[in-house]
């Protein structure tokens, strides 16, 4: 594709020192108003904290008419030019890109990376003008490609060129991956999809991943759109495999990933790991994005405020629902059967059954207070919030089940309506409501209410069975008997969180205690014990069934012995198969 016209805005992108991880960013504002302002997003779309990218960018000049002419910082993110119009405006910087995540910008003499939130810009009062973002090969990087959402107007073989963008908010919304990596393609409803993947071993089964993908993709469209064609006319899934990390984050026709490399697909083995069904799921997710949080989203985050926070209530929708859907449809493709799948949910109700705060936040909070508190764990995290990913889902299962077992509809058609009835654009809970109405005939306002808005617990106990899932309560494990977190890491159990009301916080132990040993008596042994401890398992292993131990822990360098009292009567519980057929007709349910 070629140019069509001059762009409003313009951006080179460049590598300025590879080692030294910067870039060099060049902006051209072909008609700069007097005085034109400049602003660089504290948040990228996707993930809700003020991150402040301004923070790793460095030497900004201003040239105008081929001199240099004042710029002068406002605050932490914006700058005003002492231009004039009539003639174009040229802002030069250079941005520090070591963040290895998929929020931001990397960059080093393997790979590079960004997102133009980290890089780009804002020209305040042009952000719905035409963009246009060069990419210049790095010096001896010949084997390097580039890989972006972003649609092409003057590109070489390798992708290096020109792309251009209908706005800031297209530009912002396709981050560029660049490297020797490693491509595949594949094709579904007329739609071409590329998969890259950088930092992958030998042993990397790539036509395991592209087929597993090509079907999680199939098994979404047909979601949405049963026969018909998505919204996109492309789609790029770009992977970076690390030795330990994990995530994602959405965009309109494309999205990064983090994974860790012994999760990928290896080459010989006919059953892949777990880890590797987590990333099937973690692609399921993020490609579920495409239509609800991207296309579909909240009616507050229908034009991006990138000067600072974009309250909304409903992520517990646009993230809880996903997170339900992105299983579920690994199930529907064939990459997991019933028992798998039960698997999974099992984890997420036992993680928010674990979580004292599920009965302190309401999701509905949860998704509104996101920008202060779920990017912000702290040792206190689990008493006071819920994730609205992990609820979230299970708002989507009981509403799911509930739907299908009045006999009348299923969440599937509820999205699909909601796809239709918001015109794939803002949404707001009125309208979740209404389509409950209209597809029930009944209100389910108080369902929210309660689910969304309340912080009691889900009626999950009634609901599965109901569905042909038993749920057998199991003794529970010895980090929930005794209400806390640890880390186990160099050979230490150090506390990560006590959890409220749990037999740790009854002890006195705190987060940040080394755990070091534990005194059993007699005559739990046969004469009375003290043990070192390595792990929690090794707790476990000495107490026996002892119900009171004395425990030692460091604490700011002193040595502390607390009486401990574990709950040996608490259970979690485990789903498991109960009526076949009454399973399938839920989890097989792909009608359009």
């Amino acid at each position: 594709m070629t140019r069509t016209s001059t762009p409003g805005i313009a951006y080179r992108v460049e590598a300025a020192n590879l080692h030294a991880h910067l870039y060099r960013i060049t902006l051209t504002v072909h008609r700069p108003a007097f005085g034109q302002r400049l602003m660089l997003p504290v948040w990228i779309p996707g993930s809700y904290l003020v991150r402040e990218f301004s923070r790793h960018v460095q030497g900004l000049h201003a040239r105008q008419r081929d001199r240099e002419i004042a710029l002068t910082q406002l605050d932490k993110h914006r700058w005003e030019a002492a231009c004039e119009p009539g003639d174009p405006l040229e802002i030069t910087c250079e941005v520090y890109a070591f963040d290895a995540s998929v929020r931001t910008a990397w960059l080093d003499p393997d790979r590079g990376f960004f997102n133009a939130t980290s890089l780009c810009l804002m020209v305040e009062g042009q952000d719905h003008v035409r963009h246009e973002l060069q990419v210049v090969r790095p010096d001896a990087c010949d084997l390097w490609k580039v890989a972006t959402g972003l649609t092409p107007c003057e590109v070489d073989p390798d992708g290096f060129g020109t792309y251009q963008a209908a706005s800031y908010d297209e530009l912002a919304d396709c981050p560029v991956e660049m490297g020797a990596f490693w491509s595949g393609m594949f094709r579904v409803r007329g739609v071409d999809h590329r998969f890259v993947v950088s930092g992958a071993p030998a042993s990397f089964d790539s036509g395991r991943l592209l087929a597993d993908t090509r079907r999680i993709c199939e098994a979404a469209i047909r979601f949405w759109h049963g026969k018909g064609k998505p919204p996109m006319s492309s789609y790029t899934f770009m992977l970076r495999a690390v030795d330990d990390g994990y995530g994602g984050l959405e965009h309109r026709n494309s999205t990064a990933l983090i994974c860790n490399r012994r999760d990928l697909p290896r080459v010989g083995p006919a059953r892949q790991g777990d880890g590797y069904t987590t990333l099937l799921g973690l692609i399921s997710h993020e490609y579920f994005h495409t239509w609800n949080v991207k296309r579909l989203r909240p009616a507050e985050l229908s034009n991006y405020d990138y000067a600072g926070e974009n309250y909304t209530r409903l992520l517990w929708f646009f993230e809880g629902f996903t997170s339900y859907y992105d299983d579920l449809l690994l199930r529907r493709a064939g990459l997991l059967d019933n028992a798998a799948y039960l698997a999974l949910l099992n984890k997420t109700i036992q993680q928010v059954s674990n979580t004292p705060g599920r009965l302190v936040q309401s999701v509905a909070q949860a998704s509104f207070e996101a920008w202060t508190k779920y990017y912000r764990p702290d040792e206190n995290t689990p008493n006071a919030t819920v994730s609205y990913y992990a609820k979230g889902a299970l708002v989507g299962l009981c509403l799911d089940l509930n739907l299908r077992q009045t006999g009348r509809t299923c969440l599937d058609a509820v999205m699909r309506d909601l796809w239709k009835r918001c015109t794939a654009g803002p949404m707001t809970e009125a309208d979740l409501l209404s389509s409950l109405q209209s597809l029930t005939g009944r209100s389910y306002a108080q369902e929210l209410k309660d689910w969304v808005h309340g912080t009691t617990d889900l009626p999950l106990q009634d609901l599965l069975p109901r569905q042909g899932v038993a749920m057998v309560n199991e003794p529970a494990a010895m980090a929930q008997q005794l209400g806390l977190r640890v880390d186990e890491s160099g050979g230490h159990v150090r506390i990560k969180n006590v959890l409220r009301g749990g037999a740790a916080e009854r002890a006195g132990m705190a987060a940040g205690d080394e755990w070091i040993g534990i005194d059993v008596p007699a005559p739990v042994a046969t004469t009375r014990q003290s043990w070192r401890i390595h792990k929690l398992d090794d707790v476990a292993l000495h107490a026996g069934q002892a119900t009171r131990l004395l425990v030692l822990v460091a604490r700011d360098k002193r040595l502390l012995t607390l009486t401990l009292d574990i709950a040996r009567d608490q259970t979690l519980p485990r789903l498991a198969i109960k009526d076949p057929e009454a399973i399938d007709q839920w989890l097989g349910d792909a009608a359009s």
